[in-house]
């Protein structure tokens, strides 16, 4: 039974393999067994590969069981048409298409499963790819952000600034009155007199004028690092809402640019590996010797090509005959006078026919 299921999936032909020796029979079961093989191993790989761009399992499997059956469609009908004939070259000329369709089958299938194999070092590669996008996501965000922060810090050193100048102006005018008390610069005179008072009086109103300007300056501080504090987080809310578009980074087309970023050695020869699986059914055409099945199959076309090719010279010789029999008989009526007479008879008789007929209908008219 698993015989007959392998030679049909070769695409021979069973009632005439069945005729052949059981040697030719497992031959062809070979030959459908790699095809088999082969559309199972394209059915694995759609699978994966699909499931890498869907993330459903059904989905993925309802369309690599697609994918394997057109793979198997087209390795039946590929080893079915080479046929076995006397010179390897014109055999060879035949296949060469066929071969060309392998190699590409066997690039489609080989990806997928390359992708499987190699997942730890893929995930490694596009770890690596996804820290470096978070970086320039991260730096691309800011520079929609930064120049607004940096003149909201630079508003807040301003007011600083603002309070430092007052705060040393303040300080400077103590240090004066001070001295001036001690006697020790201005006047030189010891003690409180007029000039003290004075000087007293203008630091009263600059430490006045310093602690209403803290106060206004810090109302303006904290507005302003209430700003910062908004922006930076509709920042983080911008990197945030980003982050799932490169934690999903890890479609079909990034796996396979990352598995071309791996080494090509391994991948060349797993590619290798299925080029062999895919076209060692053409080969074993190819390189085998003609075999009773190629003999008896040929016999049968060529039957069929020669009953044909009968038929239709039958057929045209009939039709040659039977127009060169409808030229002399039609010929021969053409000379006969009594046929000539005859139809001249009938002619006259019908014309006078219509001209009583027409005069008929004249003189009713009148």
């Amino acid at each position: 039974m698993i015989q007959r299921f392998f030679i049909l999936c070769s695409g021979a032909d069973a009632s005439i393999l069945k005729t052949c020796s059981p040697g030719e029979q497992t031959k062809y079961a070979g030959i459908g067994a790699t095809v088999f093989f082969t559309a199972v191993m394209a059915f694995i790989a759609a699978s994966y590969a699909l499931y890498t761009v869907f993330d459903n399992v059904y989905t993925a499997l309802i369309f690599g069981l697609v994918w394997g059956l057109l793979i198997f469609n087209l390795d039946r009908f590929i080893v079915s048409t080479i046929k076995k004939r006397n010179s390897f070259k014109s055999e060879f000329y035949q296949a060469t298409p066929r071969i060309i369709l392998a190699v590409i089958i066997a690039v489609v299938i080989s990806k997928p499963l390359e992708m499987k194999i190699f997942e730890k070092e893929i995930n490694q590669v596009l770890l690596e790819q996804k820290n470096e996008l978070t970086l320039a996501n991260k730096q691309q965000i800011a520079q929609q952000y930064t120049p607004v922060i940096e003149t909201l810090n630079a508003d807040i050193s301003t007011l600083k600034e603002e309070i430092i100048t007052k705060e040393a102006e303040t300080n400077a005018l103590y240090d004066t009155y001070i001295t001036e008390a001690e006697g020790t610069a201005g006047t030189m005179l010891l003690g409180k007199g007029p000039v003290y008072k004075e000087k007293r009086e203008k630091h009263d109103a600059y430490l006045l004028e310093l602690r209403e300007l803290k106060t206004l300056n810090g109302q303006k501080i904290a507005a302003i690092e209430n700003q910062i504090d908004v922006i930076n987080a509709e920042y983080g809310v911008a990197v945030e809402n980003s982050q799932p578009i490169i934690d999903g980074f890890d479609g079909l087309m990034a796996r396979i640019n990352a598995l071309g970023e791996l080494a090509w050695f391994p991948s060349f020869f797993i590619f290798l590996l299925f080029l062999a699986i895919e076209t060692s059914p053409i080969v074993v055409k190819l390189l085998s010797p003609k075999g009773p099945y190629d003999f008896k199959l040929e016999e049968e076309e060529s039957t069929v090509e020669a009953w044909v090719t009968q038929k239709v010279s039958h057929r045209q010789h009939i039709m040659a005959t039977d127009a060169v029999l409808n030229e002399r008989i039609y010929g021969e009526i053409r000379e006969e006078e009594a046929v000539y007479a005859h139809k001249k008879q009938k002619a006259e008789e019908l014309l006078r026919l219509q001209a009583d007929a027409f005069h008929e209908l004249q003189v009713k008219s009148l």
